[in-house]
């Protein structure tokens, strides 16, 4: 019987793996371009020099056939054969070469025996082997032609700066050599500092993939980028695990929360079916399991309704009016509920207040505060609305960073402070506030809308009783004061 080929593919090579590690190729492309970098510089090094000494040797010898020609104008090859004797006997330097030659191609002057075959054309340079004190130098020729026949060359020994030029060159080369050391050491120090920071946050993914969610990157304390990104990370991290914990302590809510009135309201169908004794208790039964049902499904309408508001959807909404005769309409109505609870509702409003945002979902958000402080105020007690605007600064344009400031107070139980640190999560509910009815979303979901409005909400103690702020950023003085004058807001 044939044994079964395995369909699994072959494992790869540890060399692939590694040509295949990014900080392998990171630090490949780091020493690339740290060589290339290096190799077009000293280029520009090298080809600068040699220029510059190729082009002191041809100015030389231009100058020097210039004043030579003004010579022979003036005194003929006689006069001409004398300054060549006399450069070449003030030659201390021994680099100049000279040979002047008739129309018969014999030696008139100069310190070369013959004219030398490799030069075919006047006025053109050349690179030229020449015999010199028992030693073959090298010399940058050109030659002239003069009147009468007459043929002039002129040239300099030019082996010095060759042999400059080659020690330049193999400066330069040792230089290159030293350069690809560094390129290759500096590629392995960043491949490993590369590696630690994939490592680490490899190693801190793997342990809250397999559950330990308390496991976070190092921060070194050195305040660079390396240390930004791990606080970022962790910061990512700490709001995860706080959603993971909002999440199941919503589950927890829900299960305990939902589980009363559903169980009350099975438990009432169940007892009319059984002991229902005409029509009318029935349909009483089923009225009031139909109002048990109505809560929960307000329940998960409140929640849907949060993370709607928390993903940012209803931002299309947002327009500029004036918020206080929102606030107005809101005061309006809870002031008839405040009268018959015997409670006298207080209002502290300007008379003008532009605004940006959603007016609706702005209504409903003074409207669960001012409920929470009617619900929760003493008789003969006082719940008061109040706003006002705040100048916090001047930015760079000139405008002045203003926030509104909105504040809902009562005269009831108030709140301890761990009760005020947690009053804004989902279902909770203050230990005092049990009996009283509610779902404990109504916080949750002014806070929701507050900060989709880029504001803040605070609670405080009011003593007696309970103090609720929220602010919220303005708009522009200038976008309001246009708006006065009749003109079209900005868009937005």
């Amino acid at each position: 019987m044939t044994a079964p080929v395995s369909s699994a593919p072959a494992s790869p090579q540890p060399g692939f793996l590694r040509l295949r590690s990014v900080s392998l190729r990171f630090a490949l492309v780091y020493g690339t371009l740290f060589v290339c970098s290096a190799a077009l510089f000293f280029s520009f090094i090298w080809w600068g020099t040699a220029g510059l000494l190729e082009h002191q040797v041809e100015q030389a010898i231009t100058i020097d056939s210039r004043s030579l020609f003004n010579i022979w104008e003036e005194s003929g090859p006689t006069g001409l054969t004398m300054v060549i004797d006399d450069r070449l006997e003030q030659d201390v330097d021994d680099n100049a070469l000279y040979l002047l030659i008739n129309k018969d191609r014999k030696w008139v002057a100069g310190n070369l025996s013959e004219w030398p075959h490799q030069i075919t054309s006047d006025q053109r340079w050349f690179n030229l082997p020449v015999q010199r004190a028992f030693a073959q130098d090298t010399a940058k020729v050109r030659a002239y032609a003069l009147p009468e026949g007459y043929r002039l060359l002129i040239g300099r020994d030019i082996s010095g700066r060759t042999l400059l030029r080659k020690m330049l060159t193999d400066t330069l080369l040792w230089a290159c050599l030293m350069l690809i050391l560094l390129a290759v050491g500096g590629g392995w120090l960043i491949r490993r500092l590369f590696r630690h920071v994939i490592q680490s946050i490899s190693r801190t993914t793997q342990a809250i993939t397999h559950g330990d969610m308390s496991r976070r990157m190092p921060v070194q304390g050195t305040d660079d980028e390396l240390d930004e990104i791990a606080i970022t990370i962790n910061e990512m991290l700490d709001r995860i695990s706080r959603l993971m914990e909002g999440v199941r302590q919503v589950s927890n809510a829900i299960a305990h929360d939902l589980r009363t009135p559903i169980a009350r309201a099975r438990a009432q169908l169940e007892d009319a079916a059984l002991h229902a004794k005409s029509e009318a208790e029935l349909r009483a039964a089923m009225e009031q399991a139909a109002s048990n049902l109505d809560n929960v499904t307000a329940i998960f309408e409140a929640l849907l309704r949060i993370a709607q508001i928390e993903s940012g959807a209803r931002r299309s909404a947002f327009v500029q009016f004036d918020l206080i005769p929102a606030l107005q309409d809101v005061a309006d109505l809870y002031q008839a509920v405040a009268e018959e609870h015997g409670l006298k509702c207080v209002r502290h409003l300007p008379d003008h207040l532009p605004f940006f945002g959603d007016r609706a979902m702005f209504q409903q958000a003074v409207a669960n505060l001012l409920d929470n402080a009617i619900k929760f105020s003493p008789p003969n007690g006082t719940v008061t609305l109040s706003a006002k605007i705040l100048t916090t600064g001047r930015r760079s344009d000139g405008n002045s960073d203003r926030q509104l400031s909105l504040s809902v107070t009562d005269e009831g139980i108030g709140m301890n402070d761990a009760d005020m640190a947690r009053a804004s999560e989902r279902f909770f509910r203050a230990e005092q506030a049990r009996h009283t009815p509610g779902s404990g979303l109504g916080l949750s979901l002014v806070e929701a809308i507050v900060h989709l409005h880029d504001g803040q909400l605070q609670l405080a103690s009011n003593s007696p009783g309970l103090l609720a702020r929220i602010t919220v950023p303005l708009p522009d003085e200038a976008t309001t004061s246009s708006e006065r004058a009749g003109d079209p807001p900005p868009p937005f």
